[in-house]
């Protein structure tokens, strides 16, 4: 840490504003940082250097700082009110011109290290999550519509070969998991795509068609990179992704990626922010010029975020209703690529965790036996092996050790040439149940703890 002379000030106001201790708001800072994947040491006594002597946090504590008071207080804080330098500026912005947007993304990304690294040290958003205004979405559209490029000639043939490579690295992704291939896909996104978006196209409907696959290969980038545990990237990339397919005027492509930012909000413990964007995910257009397939994989991220704000009743409502809207889907080539994946074994997995946090853990188990019966298993590696994760998990809480361990035994299998945040938090959950029985000498708790520790030590 660099300190200078004189207390922060406009630090000390903003946290007497919050009404936080020095103990509290690091505890806060700590949460946030732990969120983006790094643990730092903050403590009171930090906090009290930050604002008595004037010392800069050193690394992401800055903006770690900021979204904790930013929680806090139901509003935006940013670096410069509490003192603190604002570094160069980052891709959160709704109002920066998309192509701009994507120009940056494809420098931090692949190329400019001292960009990447700042973002690296950038917070995962909670003020972020706030979609823009309906105005906003017109205006998209609207420019979408009048933008005037001078570049290469790009006709139905280009937007085909983009499709199909959106289509593959999709696959790629759903078999091996975020941690394999990303870069690709953003280089992709970034200079063949980004060229196209730039070109002169042959007519309106290959422009609409150019951005809203763009958009998808954008949110395809972030649900990897959310997928591997990087939170930041992910979070930026779906803003992008949301950007581009505002500018197509793709409504059921833009309830797609706020679907996601949905779920991530969930998984990382904000279910009222989860609420909202999955809300928004289903509204208007959104949901009813969705396919009945898209519309199904919309309800049921919906249904799970109302289960993890108390809603139950609701939650149970948007459950029927999405088994309702998959079972009036029809496989064929008037469906988006970007659903291939949704198919019973999804709906079932998802409606598991809804039905967990509903506490119906017997109705969660026959909804995670049916996923793992009807999912083929090979295709959709990574979502396997973190169902049967889930699903040993719900038999050790029922205290049906041997099947559990068993269950796991089999996630381990499929988890083989698998690179997931996900996949490795399933491990840890793993070690985590069995650490209490390690000690008696059980051989099938003995074999999966040492498999899941091995599993860790290769992938992490």
């Amino acid at each position: 840490m660099a300190s200078v002379r004189e207390p922060n000030a406009a630090l000390a106001h903003v946290i007497a504003e919050a009404g936080m201790t020095n103990e509290a708001l690091a505890h806060a800072v700590r949460r946030v940082a732990a969120e983006n994947g790094e643990t730092i040491q903050t403590n009171k006594s930090t906090v009290t250097h930050w604002v008595r002597y004037g010392v800069q946090p050193s690394g992401g504590a800055g903006r770690y700082l900021v979204e904790a008071l930013s929680r806090r207080l139901g509003r935006i804080v940013t670096l410069e009110e509490i003192g603190l330098p604002e570094p160069t500026r980052d891709l959160l912005d709704w109002h920066t011109d998309t192509l701009s947007s994507l120009a940056a993304l494809g420098r931090t990304d692949t190329v400019d290290m001292d960009r990447r690294q700042a973002l690296r040290n950038a917070a995962y958003s909670l003020a972020a999550l706030a979609l823009p205004s309906d105005a906003w979405w017109t205006r998209m559209a609207n420019q979408g519509s009048s933008r005037r490029t001078s570049g290469r000639a790009v006709g139905r043939g280009d937007l085909q070969a983009a499709r199909d490579m959106a289509a593959l690295l999709s696959a790629m992704d759903q078999r091996h998991g975020g941690g394999h291939a990303r870069t690709a896909v953003v280089r992709y996104l970034t200079t063949e795509v980004a060229g196209y978006l730039n070109g002169a196209f042959a007519d309106d409907h290959v422009r609409r068609g150019m951005f809203s696959t763009a958009a998808e290969l954008a949110y395809l980038s972030g649900w990897m990179a959310f997928d591997n545990g990087e939170h930041p990237t992910a979070q930026r990339h779906f803003t992008i992704a949301v950007k581009l397919a505002a500018e197509a005027d793709d409504a059921p492509m833009a309830g797609h990626v706020i679907r996601a930012m949905a779920h991530q909000a969930n998984d990382l413990g904000h279910p009222k922010s989860a609420l909202d964007l999955a809300a928004a995910s289903v509204d208007g257009k959104r949901y009813t010029e969705a396919d009945p397939r898209e519309r199904a994989l919309l309800g049921v991220v919906h249904a799970r975020t109302l289960a993890s704000t108390g809603a139950n009743r609701a939650a149970v409502q948007a459950l029927l209703r999405a088994e309702d809207d998959l079972a009036a889907a029809v496989e064929g080539d008037d469906e988006p690529s970007r659903v291939f994946f949704f198919q019973e074994a999804s709906l079932a997995h998802e409606t598991a965790l809804a039905l967990r946090d509903i506490g119906d853990l017997n109705g969660a188990e026959q909804q995670l036996r049916r996923s793992v019966r009807t999912r083929k298993a090979e295709k959709f590696a990574r979502t396997h092996a973190v169902t049967l994760g889930y699903l040993g998990d719900i038999q050790a809480r029922q205290h049906r050790i041997e099947e559990a361990c068993a269950t796991w035994s089999a996630s381990l299998d499929t988890m083989d040439g698998v690179r997931s945040a996900r996949t490795r938090k399933a491990a840890a959950d793993m070690r985590a149940a069995l650490s209490p029985l390690r000690r008696r000498g059980i051989r099938s708790v003995t074999t999966v703890d040492t498999r899941a520790a091995a599993y860790l030590a290769a992938t992490t």
